[in-house]
């Protein structure tokens, strides 16, 4: 016995079909597409904005009082003010002059040391234990040997930053360099590339993105090496600000001092983040979802 079907009416299949018109086409959208309708500025820039909306209600409600902490208002009309007397300028000036120095001499030292100790075994055995034990010294506290063996001028302000900055170059630099796979290094030689160019085209691409990212570090602890170096015996920049500020009780002039640190700080790690950009170009990465 067989069963027949009902052919569907001729409307069924077009009924079927939602009407374009009127589908949602929301859930059907990629998740990208979804969260691009949300500016990524706006989204980074939330937390902060609500961070400073809830100090400003602890501040009007008296739960954080002056003496404690000052309001985001005052912190503003006060930074203000010593950006009109000129004050925080000079300041901010002595400080980048002392950071670019330090930043300059670490680079030098920190790199030349990690060139020497990964392309050569004799360097690694001259250079590297050394090294290894002289980063395990905490640079803070050869602040008062500084000061005896360069006084207290703008050298031993500029010593302790290029300390700081020395060890994570050539940390990461180092580990860049001997990081680079061996098989590369293997093609170059089939290619009939000579050390220095091996060193050119293969070695030294492979160790760049390790050197910047010991560039960044090399930043952050120079901006913490500078807030030592200019408590001590300093006659100008921010840490001296912030120095005036604690014999006062001023925390006003405290919190902007350290915002202006802060805004450095995260101006410096734009530049080092846009040199990763443009000279690693050839290195897809995950850029997160």
């Amino acid at each position: 016995m067989s069963i027949s079907h009902a052919p569907p009416p001729p409307d069924a299949a077009e009924s079927d079909i939602p009407d374009s018109r009127g589908l949602d086409l929301q859930p059907l959208l990629p998740r990208t597409a979804r969260r691009a309708r949300v500016p990524r500025w706006l989204r980074r820039t939330t937390g902060p904005v609500l961070l400073l909306a809830l100090w400003q209600l602890l501040s009007t409600t008296g739960v954080l009082t002056s003496d404690v902490l000052a309001s985001p208002g005052r912190i503003a009309e006060v930074g203000r003010e010593l950006i009109a007397d000129g004050s925080l300028t000079s300041a901010m000036g002595t400080s980048l002059q002392r950071v670019a120095l330090g930043l300059l001499f670490g680079t030098l030292i920190g790199t030349g040391l990690a060139l020497f100790s990964g392309l050569f075994r004799v360097g690694e055995d001259l250079v590297d234990a050394p090294v290894q034990m002289l980063r395990t010294v905490p640079f803070v506290g050869l602040i008062p040997l500084f000061i005896i063996w360069f006084g207290i001028g703008e050298t031993p302000k500029v010593a302790i930053i290029t300390l700081g900055v020395t060890f994570p170059l050539y940390l990461n630099v180092y580990a860049g360099i001997r990081g680079v796979d061996a098989q590369l290094v293997e093609a170059g030689e089939s290619l009939g590339l000579s050390r220095w160019g091996l060193v050119r085209h293969v070695v030294l691409p492979g160790a760049l993105p390790g050197a910047l990212t010991g560039l960044r570090y090399s930043l952050g602890i120079a901006w913490l090496a500078l807030v030592f170096a200019e408590q001590v015996n300093a006659d100008s920049g921010i840490g001296f600000l912030m120095v005036q500020a604690r014999d006062f009780l001023r925390t006003d002039v405290i919190v902007v001092c350290l915002i202006v640190y802060a805004f450095l700080g995260l101006f410096a790690d734009f530049v080092v983040r846009s040199l990763e950009r443009v000279l690693l170009q050839w290195r897809p990465t995950f850029t997160g979802r």
